[in-house]
């Protein structure tokens, strides 16, 4: 990401294959379900690269831990209470084998990210790599546009962008997009990275962005990025430039094209259809209708594919009530306040502000899409945002070496005589 100004805390020898794990964790989250690729895929052979990926990224962040020297974390502790009703109920409710693999796989992602605390020091090196990561992703999802419009822009998704190399959504594609472009614009009014490389990053991100027409990821990233940048208006003049600048050309484009960003906004959907959430209302209101016995309620119905009778769930809040139940609703409600909390209390600074537009972009994104509760981007982003809130290493003060003893003469020591 362009030229580092400024001093960085980092811990002292990160080795750079950490990169590597982190990156082996955004492919397995990214998922087997979407569009049709130009060359099919069989989804079998998606799971397997996606799982492979995470055991992968097990052994090789245990490989460069191997003494298990691990920091507290108050979100993967969080992330281990939720393991315990989602195992409890995938057990308890006999959801099946799938139920369990998938307690299986959140476990070693857990795992993971306990073993990759060690190098959480509140430094940018995980932010980078975050950035890096996620735009080689939409580097697939440009490349697969240019190959075959047709295939990138499908009908059935009423000619929003998908992934047509690799199987991504327009709300996947959207929240990639979106992420690592308030990251960019927060590294770049930081003064960690040029203007060349952030606009490199920025401005086909914001090209994708719009193609995927995702209402989510645009509003998560305009209302994330102003409580980051207002986190440094005190402190920063180049976040109180931007903040002003941001504020007037917003006012000016919302008079001068409403008409066009109603139509953007609308999809082509009805006044009705889109107030009730593109039919989401209807899913939620039919799951919280459905009768469940105490036990289900409190600890649901075990992990499953986050969806309720066959139709996608699209909210974490109630996609956590019907899998991990109130239990789980509670745990999550505890990383996003805890998480939040501890940003409110840290002094003002970059790592600060990054973390609180991740923090505020997953609560914004939880009303309409799920991911909270199981190994998700949604939780590498808090995982970011916690590796950046982490107070630096301590380190061992330096040994000095011992002053050499001065040689005295024999005569000098007698005692002298009064």
């Amino acid at each position: 990401m362009g030229t580092q100004h400024g001093a960085e805390p980092r811990l002292a020898g990160t080795p750079k294959t950490v990169g590597v794990v982190w990156g082996l964790l955004i492919l397995n989250t990214l998922g087997s379900a979407g569009a049709e690729t130009i060359v099919p895929l069989p989804r079998s052979l998606i799971q397997m690269v996606t799982m492979g990926a995470l055991v992968a990224a097990f052994a090789l962040a245990l490989a460069l831990n191997v003494r298990l020297r691990i920091r507290p974390s108050a979100y993967v502790l969080l992330l281990t209470l939720l393991l315990v009703p989602s195992v409890i109920s995938s057990v308890y409710v006999e959801s099946g084998f799938g139920a369990l693999f998938r307690c299986a796989r959140l476990a070693l992602f857990v795992g993971t990210l306990w073993l990759l605390t060690r190098w959480w020091d509140g430094g940018l090196t995980f932010v980078r790599h975050h950035i890096r990561m996620y735009f080689a992703v939409l580097g697939s999802v440009a490349a697969g546009l240019a190959i075959s419009p047709g295939a990138a822009l499908p009908d059935i998704y009423g000619g929003r962008l998908v992934g047509a190399l690799w199987p991504l959504t327009p709300p996947q594609i959207g929240q990639y997009a979106a992420v690592i472009i308030g990251l960019t614009v927060l590294l770049l009014l930081g003064r960690r990275t040029d203007r060349a490389s952030a606009a490199v990053v920025i401005v086909p991100s914001l090209v994708l962005l719009g193609l995927t027409h995702t209402r989510t990821a645009t509003l998560g990233l305009f209302i994330g990025l102003a409580l980051a940048i207002g986190s440094l208006v005190l402190t920063s003049a180049a976040a109180r430039r931007f903040f002003t600048w941001t504020v007037l050309c917003a006012a000016v484009a919302a008079v001068a094209f409403s008409s066009a960003l109603q139509a953007w906004f609308l999809r082509g959907q009805s006044k009705e259809n889109f107030s009730n959430l593109t039919g989401r209302a209807k899913v939620w209101d039919a799951l919280l209708a459905e009768p469940r016995t105490t036990a289900e309620q409190v600890l649901g119905m075990g992990l499953g594919d986050k969806s309720f009778g066959g139709l996608p769930i699209d909210n974490s809040w109630l996609a956590v009530y019907q899998e991990q139940g109130l239990i789980g609703v509670a745990l999550v409600a505890a990383i996003i306040i805890v998480l939040g909390g501890v940003a409110l209390l840290r002094p003002p600074s970059l790592q600060r502000a990054c973390a609180i537009f991740l923090i505020s972009y997953c609560a914004i994104a939880s009303y309409t899409e799920a991911g909270l509760g199981d190994a998700s981007p949604y939780l590498l982003h808090l995982a970011l945002a916690a590796s950046l809130l982490a107070a630096p290493a301590a380190t061992a003060p330096l040994a000095m070496p011992e002053a050499p003893r001065r040689h005295i003469p024999r005569w000098a020591r007698r005692s002298e005589v009064v």
